[in-house]
């Protein structure tokens, strides 16, 4: 059977989540479903407004059949790495035959353009250009591309999901997979959009669930870890935040002085916040400094596949994987004492427990099983 990798953080899982996955199933004849999704901390920033274990049940109980962490270090980087690190889990299971994502445009052949165009060897010259005018690198892409490629499908990188959806492409491209790709058409509210009847956006369904309106079982948000970040933040120096990856071209100066005047996070990200540096990415800078990670910390490519849930078509997934998966596959806690970067995770997970409404214990990535349906 055909199996589909998509790559999510259901954050929380909603409406147009479902939609992708059972239009992805159309499409492909009934295949099977790989989701590579991010843990407790996702892409924007931020803690995940639900704990990774509730979110793959509910990934599982709307179709997906086989949930693989994306460890943290690919979770909470830029567009780049988060798909490049995703695709190599993809990749590495062995059995995922297709990638599906969402897009704005739903048209793959357009974005595989403009993914050729970032690949090929004029971009770079033209990026450089842009660059030096001193332009947030998000816009200097998209004006190097125009420039290669014409207005029309440059713009397509104005909107983020067709952006993740060219990062995906480039992936593949770099790692020479045969995996072939498949978009389907966001339905609903946008990214960052409000409510919708059927399809509200991810961002908005977390503000029902932090104000109480959608009832869940102790969410997390920084709020309720502000003063510890900040607590790690102000002790350290200007040098630790050297380390941290992206932080190049004075950001690291940057938000090593916002943080000694900052008394809020977004005040800090706010005072650090300028025209070169997206908010998103200091952000980023601010969450891996936290979390006490460092630029050292994310290897070349992941170096295993953890399990984080699977259905009955799931597990039989996983027999398959046993002998084609390119990488160890993890589905035991136990398993993954020693391994450096699972015990990294282990970290990353009792510091998320700060950021629950009401702080849970440490130890949980040691003693919580995959979730089984």
């Amino acid at each position: 059977m055909e199996a589909a990798g998509i790559v999510a953080e259901y954050n929380p899982f909603h409406g147009g989540h479902a939609f992708h996955i059972a239009e992805t199933r159309r499409r492909l004849g009934g295949c099977a479903v790989v989701a590579v999704m991010s843990g407790n901390w996702v892409q924007r920033g931020e803690c995940a407004v639900l704990d990774k274990w509730t979110r793959t049940r509910a990934a599982l109980e709307g179709g997906v059949d086989l949930v693989l962490e994306l460890p943290t270090p690919w979770a909470v980087s830029s567009a780049e790495s988060f798909a490049r690190g995703a695709v190599e889990l993809l990749a590495a299971s062995g059995v995922v035959t297709c990638l599906s994502f969402g897009s704005e445009c739903g048209e793959a052949d357009r974005l595989r353009q403009v993914a050729d165009c970032l690949d090929s060897p004029r971009y770079p010259d033209a990026l450089r250009r842009f660059l030096e005018e001193g332009a947030p690198f998000a816009l200097c892409r998209q004006r190097a591309a125009e420039e290669l490629l014409g207005p029309e499908l440059a713009g397509l990188l104005a909107c983020p999901n067709n952006n993740l959806g060219v990062e995906y492409l480039r992936a593949l491209n770099a790692l020479g997979s045969g995996i072939r790709p498949v978009t389907v058409r966001r339905a609903g509210a946008g990214h960052d959009g409000g409510g919708h009847p059927d399809y509200p956006s991810a961002s908005f369904l977390r503000g029902e669930v932090l104000s109480g309106r959608v009832p869940a079982d102790n969410p997390a948000s920084l709020v309720y870890g502000e003063r510890w970040m900040l607590a790690v933040l102000r002790a350290m120096d200007e040098e630790d935040f050297a380390a941290l990856p992206d932080c190049g071209e004075g950001l690291s100066r940057r938000i090593y002085r916002a943080v000694r005047r900052g008394r809020t996070l977004e005040e800090v990200y706010g005072l650090a916040k300028t025209k070169r540096y997206a908010h998103a990415r200091i952000r980023r800078a601010a969450l891996w400094a936290a979390l006490g990670l460092r630029a050292a910390d994310r290897p070349d490519r992941p170096p295993y596949l953890r399990v984080l849930g699977a259905t009955g078509q799931g597990r039989a997934l996983l027999r398959e994987m046993k002998t084609r998966a390119a990488l160890p596959v993890i589905t035991k806690p136990a398993h993954g004492r020693g391994v450096p970067l699972l015990e990294l995770e282990a970290r990353c997970t009792d510091l998320y427990q700060l950021c629950r409404e009401t702080p849970g214990p440490c130890g949980l990535e040691w003693t919580t099983n995959p979730v089984m349906l």
